[in-house]
């Protein structure tokens, strides 16, 4: 089981046709760090709507980015929820 320090904390889509609404192919999405999502083959994903959802962990590609690339991406996406606040 991962861990939070080693969970991934981005995903790329790569499948949607159960969610086409909710999620997009081929996009980035955060992933929110839950261990017993996890256990049951599920990934907690903030969707489209800007809210975490639990989607079955084969539909992402987890990634592994450099740390300075996940502070800036979290930067990013926070920037982006005060905007819409």
């Amino acid at each position: 089981m991962a861990t939070k320090n080693k969970f991934p904390k981005f995903a790329i889509c790569i499948h949607n046709k159960a969610y086409p609404v909710s999620l997009e192919l081929h996009k980035i999405y955060r992933i929110i760090p839950d261990e017993d999502a996890e256990a049951e083959g599920d990934l907690r994903v903030v969707d489209e709507s800007g809210d975490d959802y639990l989607f079955p962990a084969e539909y992402f590609l987890l990634l592994a980015l450099p740390a300075t690339l996940t502070q800036k991406l979290n930067t990013s996406f926070a920037n982006l929820a005060q905007q819409a606040a």
